[in-house]
């Protein structure tokens, strides 16, 4: 015998969309779209330059 999985409602939502509130973003970037081959980039916000870093963790850091 074999069973199906049980159906989802209608109004249920992907896992990862779940995630982002909705409609409020758009596609998200990846960071590695953002690095390419870099450990740090510069990103300039409201006239203040901060330093977004991918440690070797994989963690993200931002600093002004």
């Amino acid at each position: 015998m074999t069973t199906s999985p049980p159906a989802q409602p209608a109004d249920a939502q992907p896992i990862a969309d779940a995630a982002l509130p909705s409609g409020q973003f758009d596609t998200p970037i990846r960071s590695k779209d953002l690095f390419k081959e870099r450990a740090c980039i510069y990103i300039e916000h409201e006239g203040m330059i901060y330093a977004l870093r991918s440690t070797r963790a994989g963690k993200l850091i931002l600093t002004k």
